[in-house]
């Protein structure tokens, strides 16, 4: 799933930088900049919501976008990161791609 994400993003114009876990997208968001992490919310190692909020702390002009199959995930990851958009599986990598384009259009209007 991470190599059609990756793929379809790319398509669409962006620079995608994928990991397979948070623990090693910690790192990257340590010593680079990113506009958006987009994040499963069950991970092995180190769940979306904590790298989420370990974003928060190294990264904090990071937006942050879930996606998760769990509606009780969803909610979860609602209280803990409301300000984050999730996305619920199954989507359509179109409407993925949307989603990215109004994080950013919130953020240019905001």
């Amino acid at each position: 799933m991470r190599g059609y994400i990756s793929r379809a993003l790319e398509n669409a114009g962006y620079e995608v930088v994928a990991v397979d876990r948070g623990t090693a997208a910690v790192p990257l968001l340590e010593s680079g900049s990113f506009d958006l992490l987009l994040s499963d919310i069950v991970m092995p190692e180190m769940d979306g919501i904590e790298l989420a909020q370990r974003c928060a702390e190294v990264s904090p002009r990071t937006k942050v976008m879930f996606i998760t199959g769990f509606a009780a995930v969803t909610l979860k990851a609602s209280r803990e990161q409301p300000q984050a958009k999730v996305l619920s599986k199954p989507f359509h990598l179109r409407d993925l791609v949307l989603e990215v384009e109004r994080v950013f259009a919130d953020q240019a209007a905001a």
